[in-house]
């Protein structure tokens, strides 16, 4: 576990499977760190979890998929964060934060795992949608790459509450505190090409009222 072992500030680290996954389950979009031709490259995608694997997936000419499909060891990271934390001291000021790095190999899937996959895409960022929606015909899934990311090593961190200053910062007369930062949906824009009729799913409206 050296690769995902947290070294600054170890206290904050997670190990925890069931936390780990939690924290994933939360987000649905992660960053994809591995080296093409000789240089590092870090791409934003979608992803979904169903169990211990990650799927993600792109264009069959994409270099991300491409890549992955290959099996060279890459790095996936999602973060999420929840507060500005404004110290006394500018040095202090920081964030508080969920944050999940993963360490695996890429492996191409296809038929019906490519299906189950694809779906777990769209239900990590919408749950239920996938039933509502026209499912991929055969050209668009022969245009598409499904990759899993078998999780081999993870490990999460996690910072909560009010600054930290140095103990003699705390007599300055200076505001600390923190600034709270929430994820919100605002209400969904119809289509201006929707056709008459049709109200909103409920996919959506389950998306609005739980957050």
């Amino acid at each position: 576990m050296e690769k995902s072992k947290v070294k600054r500030a170890p206290k904050r680290g997670i190990y925890n499977s069931e936390e780990i996954y939690a924290i994933l389950d939360k987000s649905y979009l992660c960053h994809i760190s591995l080296v093409h031709k000789d240089y590092p490259v870090s791409i934003p995608t979608m992803y979904g979890r169903l169990g211990d694997a990650i799927y993600i997936h792109g264009a069959s000419v994409s270099r991300l998929v491409t890549e992955l499909e290959k099996g060279l060891p890459m790095s996936l990271s999602i973060a999420e964060v929840h507060g500005l934390v404004l110290a006394r001291s500018a040095f202090h000021h920081s964030l508080n934060y969920e944050s999940v790095v993963i360490f695996g190999k890429g492996k191409l899937v296809e038929d019906d795992e490519k299906l189950m996959a694809l779906k777990a895409i769209s239900d990590q960022a919408v749950p239920g949608r996938w039933e509502e929606a026209r499912k991929p015909n055969a050209k668009e899934l022969k245009a598409t790459k499904v990759i899993k990311i078998q999780i081999e090593e993870a490990s999460a961190k996690r910072r909560t509450g009010p600054p930290i200053d140095d103990k003699a910062d705390y007599e300055l007369d200076i505001w600390a505190g923190v600034i709270p930062l929430e994820k919100q949906y605002k209400s969904a824009v119809p289509d201006e090409k929707l056709n008459n009729g049709i109200s909103e799913p409920q996919s959506v409206s389950r998306l609005m009222k739980n957050q």
